[in-house]
């Protein structure tokens, strides 16, 4: 992160601290993974993780804080006084992405004239040579990342493939599809609500959330598969018994006058991959346990 202050006096220390970086490790992995496989930069993400630290320092501040609001939210972040002033000034709206280099390419691909043809159709480029190639226009948007790096991102994105000598734009834009927007949504929507629930659990005295888990090692892939059949079945009865439930004490408030200020979301997930240690050549009772807020070792509570 750019422009931060010294670590703050009250940062977790000892095993504390080393728990709570493990488990922001994992939370970030997937978060990289996903921006990755999209393209979208680091620095994106930093402007979205800087606003949110703002934010969540902002609203754990008294109302009286007043004019003393940017040192406590510098106090709390760790950024610089400068920095959470313009987040604070900031409108409360999600910054729009920054392009990163191989995007700007596939950007200035499109909208170049002198790369169409007489009926306006975007033309293949010659990987090098002097323009118009792909190599001229890889060089015309950054000196800094060498023109074959941007070509395989962008073959890696799906933005673009090589045919021969020649190179090929194979969408329109980069920006997400209708489909694709509408399951970011639902990744953010949901995700959010279960880290929400967990936060929430953590942070407080009594857990006020359900979100408990159970998960087991040393299973076949027939196993899984036979497992998420389970897990299928389920939801499809929890699915029916939430929905009336919930229309009926949707009813019951309204009809009773009662202000609906609060909402609810119930899911079911289920997650696989490969066991990171190799399984034993001698069977072994396989490890089932329950995972809560506080765990203690693997058994049930």
């Amino acid at each position: 992160m750019t422009e931060t202050r010294k670590r703050s006096k009250q940062e977790p220390a000892g095993e504390e601290g080393t728990a709570l970086a493990g488990a922001l490790a994992a939370l970030l992995e997937p978060i990289a993974q996903l921006a990755v496989s999209r393209g979208l930069p680091f620095a994106s993400v930093e402007d979205l993780l800087k606003a949110a630290f703002v934010e969540a320092a902002r609203r754990a501040q008294p109302a009286t804080a007043g004019p003393r609001i940017v040192s406590r939210v510098a106090a709390a972040t760790g950024l610089t006084r400068r920095e959470v002033t313009r987040l604070l000034d900031a409108p409360r709206s999600l910054p729009p992405p920054r392009p990163s280099p191989a995007t700007q390419v596939f950007t200035r691909w499109r909208a170049d004239p002198a790369m169409r043809d007489r009926r306006g159709r975007v033309v293949a480029l010659r990987r090098q040579g002097p323009a118009p190639s792909f190599e001229a226009l890889a060089r015309s948007i950054t000196q800094d990342v060498h023109p074959r790096t941007l070509l395989d991102e962008l073959c890696r994105l799906g933005l673009a493939v090589e045919n021969g000598d020649l190179v090929e734009l194979t969408r329109d834009s980069v920006v997400a599809t209708r489909d694709n927007a509408k399951a970011y949504d639902f990744l953010g929507a949901n995700v959010g609500d279960h880290l929400r629930a967990s936060v929430a659990n953590v942070l407080a005295d009594e857990p006020p959330h359900v979100e408990q888990a159970v998960f087991a090692d040393e299973l076949s892939a027939q196993s899984v598969e036979a497992f998420g059949h389970l897990a299928k079945a389920q939801w499809q009865a929890l699915l029916a018994a939430s929905v009336p439930t919930l229309q009926a004490l949707v009813d019951g408030d309204a009809a009773a006058g009662r202000a609906g200020e609060h909402r609810v979301r119930i899911g079911l997930y289920t997650y696989h991959d490969a066991a990171k240690e190799a399984p034993s050549a001698t069977p072994t009772t396989a490890r089932i346990a329950r995972s809560a807020r506080r765990r203690t070792p693997p058994k049930d509570r």
